[in-house]
């Protein structure tokens, strides 16, 4: 299909990652430049301050990982804390409903996988596209009746 984007092709939502990634870096650097601004702290406090600000900037780094790999053999959807790798047959259905914060993944072994590198939040357009695109590429490479596709 022409429509079908060449492979491998990687979603994540990058506007809200350019801005977690801005933040973090943002609040590190005034906590730390806090830290080194105040008289009064001793090392171990301006220190604590630094590894706070650090903190912070980890989890904001750990928000902005979120993607949805897709490449000749299956997917990989990395999450916040969590990496997962399935063939394309494993997946029978791609979800992007009206109020759903991320794509949702229905799987052959009955469970659902939220995959967070498509998300509405700030891009919806482009979470909606990404999203379109996916099932696209699922329902291409997706064999559902082995029967059917005996030629």
């Amino acid at each position: 299909m022409s429509d079908q984007p060449s492979l491998p092709v990687t979603f994540r939502p990058g506007r809200t990652r350019a801005v977690l990634l801005t933040a973090g870096v943002a609040i590190f650097v005034v906590i730390s430049a806090v830290a080194l601004l105040l008289e009064q702290l001793g090392p171990g406090e301006r220190l604590s301050f630094i590894v706070t600000g650090a903190l912070i900037f980890w989890v904001l780094a750990l928000l902005a990982r979120v993607k949805v790999v897709a490449d000749e053999s299956g997917v990989t959807v990395v999450n916040i804390a969590s990496r997962r790798r399935l063939d394309w047959a494993e997946i029978l259905q791609v979800n992007l409903r009206p109020g759903d914060p991320w794509v949702f993944l229905n799987l052959s072994d009955g469970t659902s996988l939220p995959a967070l590198g498509i998300q509405p939040g700030i891009a919806k357009e482009r979470a909606i596209a990404d999203a379109r695109t996916l099932r696209t590429l699922v329902e291409a490479r997706a064999i559902r009746d082995p029967e059917q596709h005996q030629g």
